[in-house]
């Protein structure tokens, strides 16, 4: 009988802390993509919604040190990259305010935005290869 890999005791904290930084991310990633229209809905103004984008990246970064550990070092610095990018790049979006020229305008902002937080799916996985569930 094979027994699945547990994830060792010293990394149940950071993983916790990990959980606790996307229980913040995927709301305001949610909140940004909620500006693209559908055949039902508008979609909310591009303003509130980079707002609350923001908010939440911001409240994220304040929890990243929690779940810095060795073992997952490098995927902790891709995401703390990529959390700055996304801010930086919000802050951009919203000082600069450029015409977005309609739907695929919203499309590539969307993707300028969350790009960067692509990294947080890499340390997803390397939490799961190291036993997490």
């Amino acid at each position: 009988m094979l027994r699945r890999r547990q994830l060792p005791d010293h990394l149940r904290p950071a993983f916790a802390a990990f959980g606790d930084v996307l229980d913040l991310i995927e709301p305001a990633k949610e909140a940004l993509t909620g500006v693209m229209p559908t055949t039902r809905m508008p979609g909310r103004p591009l303003p509130d919604a980079l707002l609350q984008f923001e908010e939440g990246l911001g409240h994220a970064v304040e929890l990243m040190p929690a779940w810095r550990d060795p073992d997952v070092e490098t995927e902790w610095s891709a995401c703390e990259r990529g959390l700055a990018d996304a801010l930086e790049r919000a802050r951009r979006l919203r000082e600069e305010a450029p015409e977005l020229g309609g739907f695929e305008g919203l499309i590539w902002a969307m993707e300028q935005l969350l790009g960067p937080l692509e990294a947080f799916g890499a340390a997803a996985q390397r939490f799961r290869r190291l036993g997490a569930r």
